[in-house]
């Protein structure tokens, strides 16, 4: 990767908490300089700390710092960075961002701008996979522009169903609804959250797959148009339409539809003109027919399973295929070794309908040991603002099989004790105890329906 480094000599990080933290390590490797830009909330955050440079960009609010384009392009300018990466979240899948950055001599790491306007909108994403063959799951053809269209389009596909937002990701301005009246009571209500999270109130519908399993493909594309598949991950613990765990490989599906959700992703990746690294999702019903759902234009944060399974370092990849280079591994270069499992460990009350928590971290006593990896930006001392995401830490387990991976996952949320915040620790626990996740006969919607003490019950 020395073209990444010779055309790159400083790249700013647009983001914060972890993965801001993961990127900067991912340049200090390289030989290249970082700068980390923070709100006036994250003035001692680990990235600040660990940084070559680091400017305030805003007071707390993320709307007057990450997401304040102005701002951040000009910590860029005058830091005299050549390229930015914008992490997960925030801008990352921002065609006018990208845009902007593009305008002013900057690389923006991650698809183009082209490429992201395409996939932002998820009703046409949906439409044009269609039509070019993928499989997705009923619904509408595009935004629905009212409550009767909806409901039109409801009773047509069948209850029950998902609003979901257009603009939408991270389970963000969705809703399941399951009846006419229900449709009616939660419209505005995803409505409201999709234009507040993501300035958009499109709303589009589909139906709502009862018993099924999320699966998702890695995907990488260069500037040739030569994709590849490192393989795909389980993500089907979720509260909330929000992911919990992850796992690589997934312990749901054989192999024959492994190859086939490979397939479908790298072609349609290709035929896109998608480039850099990326993720395109389905649901798996009880029939193990795959079902298109989305495509995320950016690294993911579950990105660390494939990253330990396959011993590739997406994040540097990343940085290299945004210089120009092709891919650095093909194929048959990939070899998925073991079984990896990462939780997500936030600061929130499971018993308490996962309500987040903050505060200062009066205790923080990480694990390690063979086969764990801790992605984090907390210490002893720091103070969880009130402000963004719950995420504290990403626990990762890797073994030489699944089993092991479980194993060392439960030893390694024994050894984590954190104090000052209430965390989810205990509820990963009794996930990973119960004989369903051992069986790996979970769905998407059993946290919410059943419950994490049921389960562990």
């Amino acid at each position: 990767m020395t073209t990444a480094v010779a055309r790159f000599e400083k790249i700013l990080v647009a983001n914060r908490g972890e993965i801001a933290v993961r990127i900067i390590r991912a340049c200090r490797e390289l030989g290249i300089q970082s700068v980390a830009v923070y709100s006036e909330a994250d003035a001692h955050s680990l990235p600040v700390h660990l940084a070559d440079e680091a400017i305030c960009i805003g007071p707390a609010p993320a709307r007057a710092s990450y997401l304040n384009i102005p701002a951040i392009m000009s910590a860029a300018l005058i830091s005299g960075a050549q390229a930015i990466h914008p992490g997960y979240g925030f801008l990352s899948e921002s065609a006018d961002f990208a845009e902007v950055c593009s305008g002013h001599g900057l690389v923006f790491i991650g698809p183009p701008a082209e490429v992201l306007a395409r996939f932002h909108d998820k009703a046409a994403t949906r439409l044009a996979m269609k039509k070019s063959g993928m499989p997705v799951i009923p619904g509408s053809d595009g935004p629905v522009r009212s409550v009767a269209e909806a409901l039109r389009i409801a009773e047509a596909i069948g209850y029950p169903v998902m609003l979901k937002a257009k603009a939408g990701g991270g389970g963000r301005g969705m809703r399941k609804a399951t009846s006419p009246s229900e449709l009616q009571r939660l419209w505005p209500q995803a409505s409201a959250e999709a234009k507040a999270s993501f300035g958009d109130d499109g709303i589009y519908i589909e139906r709502c797959l009862e018993g099924v399993r999320h699966v998702e493909a890695q995907i990488a594309v260069d500037e040739s148009g030569q994709g590849i598949c490192l393989g795909e991950r389980e993500c089907s613990i979720q509260r909330r339409n929000q992911k919990m765990i992850e796992e690589a490989p997934s312990a749901s599906i054989g192999e024959t539809l492994r190859q086939e959700i490979a397939r479908l992703a790298v072609d349609a990746a290709v035929r896109s003109g998608y480039r850099n690294v990326g993720t395109f999702e389905f649901l798996v019903d009880a029939q193990n027919k795959a079902y298109f759902i989305e495509v995320n234009s950016r690294i993911q944060v579950e990105h660390t399973v494939t990253e330990m399974t396959t011993g590739m370092d997406l994040v540097k990849e990343q940085i290299a295929l945004a210089s120009g280079e092709l891919l650095s591994f093909s194929e048959e270069q990939i070899w998925v070794k073991g079984h990896a499992i990462e939780c997500r460990i936030n600061a929130e009350d499971a018993a308490a309908n996962f309500a987040p928590s903050t505060g200062v971290l009066t205790t923080w006593l990480p694990p390690a040991g063979p086969g764990i990896r801790l992605d984090t930006h907390c210490f002893q001392g720091y103070e969880v603002p009130p402000y963004y995401d719950s995420l504290l830490a990403k626990v990762i387990a890797w073994g030489r099989d699944r089993a092991e991976a479980v194993a060392r996952m439960q030893r390694a949320l024994d050894e984590f004790t954190i104090v000052g915040v209430t965390t989810n620790i205990g509820a990963h626990k009794k996930i990973l105890g119960s004989d369903l996740f051992r069986a790996g006969q979970v769905t998407t919607h059993l946290i919410d329906t059943v419950g994490v003490d049921a389960l562990a019950g």
